[in-house]
């Protein structure tokens, strides 16, 4: 072997993932260290399936648009896997956000609820967030949701349960009286690594941003130290503002909580208004083909005034870029999350669902902005499951027969820019809130992942595309 070889394989021991390597294994010529690093940028729509997709598309660019998704070189489709909760348990064919992002952050399939945490062991799951720290690479989380909630979370924590956010909500969690759970297990008096918020407090994460500010003021578990001041002795600078953002030290860790929970949405429907049910007469109650359904006035969509407030996605997402980024020649992980595309379906919202995507697009922008000059930076995009919301006729075709006919759900009928009307439609619940459904959902890459991702992936895979481009 030549001089010249050996000096570039040292280099790529001591850097570990950030040389590149040329197709038949020898080193890139390429000696700049912006040329060697490597960074992946996964960008995750919770609930972004294709029904959200082209709902948005039709909202923000018309209906014959493009949004910037749609110009991204490579398109798949990706298939969710979940388990029962026990080890080789039956498959569950319908997700939620813990068990999905578990699955992207460590490869391994798990179930509902479950924060990096193997189905009914309870063992922790080594986190691509780790991983990457374990070999000097930089990462960071990003959220329009609390930096605690199930997707973020996923990337840097372990804990049996998600609901588990802060020192307060361990034992004997309870939602109107009614138990949902309990990590006791996970108490550090228990041998466990404690709630969400302390986990994140103490992890090898250099930038976290978003909400949740609420779960970092109770006391660190067997302490008399809130979670916030321990992510500060931790070395963490704090900040919670648009501004101090603007103004952090790119030389230490940061952390932006910008809510107390989850960030305000873009937009809403007028005087905020939801999905409504269809009214029926009194004689369509008694047989569903006699008497008249009126279905709800049109609404529009317009601007939370809560959402000037804080800083939006693009904003926190070059602010990580910035910062992970600065003085770095070893590379880096970045997750960001659209997280309200989800949490607005749930509550049958579509106005703050498609705000959200389109905070989605702006971080999009700007990680390929980065790309351009940083030119080994693999982009992902993709969605963590399905959501409810369905896109269907404004008139029905069963409208030409003479009964009355509705949908069995909660309709949304938006008015778009381009002067014409969309009628969405929720109906997987009659409960307070609608549920995931179980299709796939798309995978979107820039060029980098050519080569990295084929035309249907499961979803275990995300985490091996990222641990294998990073070289890990």
């Amino acid at each position: 072997m030549n001089n010249k070889k050996m000096r570039y394989l040292l280099c790529g021991f001591a850097l570990s993932a950030s040389v590149v390597m040329a197709q038949d294994g020898t080193p890139s010529p390429d000696s700049s260290s912006a040329a060697q690093s490597r960074q992946v940028i996964l960008i995750i729509g919770d609930g972004m399936d294709e029904q959200q997709i082209t709902i948005a598309r039709n909202y923000l660019k018309g209906a014959a648009g493009q949004l910037q998704l749609d110009q991204l070189p490579v398109r798949s489709s990706m298939q969710i896997l979940t388990t029962e909760d026990q080890p080789d348990g039956k498959s569950v064919y319908v997700a939620d956000s813990a068990n999905t992002a578990t699955s992207m952050a460590t490869g391994v399939i798990t179930s509902r609820g479950r924060i990096s945490t193997s189905p009914g062991s309870n063992e922790d799951l080594t986190t691509i967030v780790e991983l990457a720290s374990a070999h000097g690479l930089r990462t960071g989380i990003v959220s329009t949701a609390s930096i605690t909630d199930a997707t973020p979370a996923a990337f840097a924590a372990h804990i049996s349960l998600r609901l588990c956010e802060n020192p307060d909500a361990m034992v004997d969690i309870t939602y109107s009286g009614i138990p949902v759970g309990d990590c006791s297990d996970d108490l550090k008096a228990n041998g466990g690594k404690g709630s969400i918020a302390e986990q994140l407090a103490d992890s090898s994460l250099d930038v976290m941003l978003g909400g949740g500010a609420k779960h970092f003021l109770p006391d660190a578990e067997g302490t008399t130290e809130s979670v916030n001041s321990l992510a500060q002795h931790n070395g963490f600078q704090v900040v919670t503002t648009a501004a101090e953002l603007a103004a952090a030290s790119p030389d230490k860790r940061l952390l932006g909580l910008f809510a107390p929970s989850t960030l305000p949405v873009r937009w809403q429907g007028e005087n905020g208004r939801a999905a409504e049910e269809p009214k029926r007469s009194w004689l369509n109650h008694i047989h569903p083909y006699l008497g008249s359904v009126t279905q709800p006035e049109p609404m529009s969509c317009e601007p939370n005034p809560a959402f000037a407030a804080v800083p939006d996605l693009q904003q926190m997402t070059e602010a990580a870029l910035s910062h992970l980024s600065h003085n770095n020649d070893a590379g880096f992980f970045l997750m960001v999350e659209s997280a309200s595309i989800d949490k607005q379906s749930h509550e049958r919202k579509p106005c703050g669902s498609i705000g959200e995507v389109q905070q989605l697009e702006e971080a999009l922008s700007s990680a390929l902005a980065f790309a351009e000059t940083h030119p080994r930076t693999l982009i992902l995009v993709t969605a963590d499951h399905s959501q409810a919301a369905q896109l269907i006729p404004y008139v029905s075709l069963f409208d030409a027969f003479p009964i009355p006919t509705s949908t069995p759900g909660m309709i949304a009928r938006v008015m778009t820019p381009e002067g014409s009307h969309m009628s969405i439609n929720y109906a997987t619940s009659n409960f307070m809130m609608e549920e995931h459904t179980g299709a796939s959902v798309p995978l979107f890459s820039n060029s980098e992942g050519l080569d990295l991702v084929g035309p249907f992936v499961q979803q275990p895979q995300i985490f091996e595309i990222v641990r294998d481009y990073l070289g890990l």
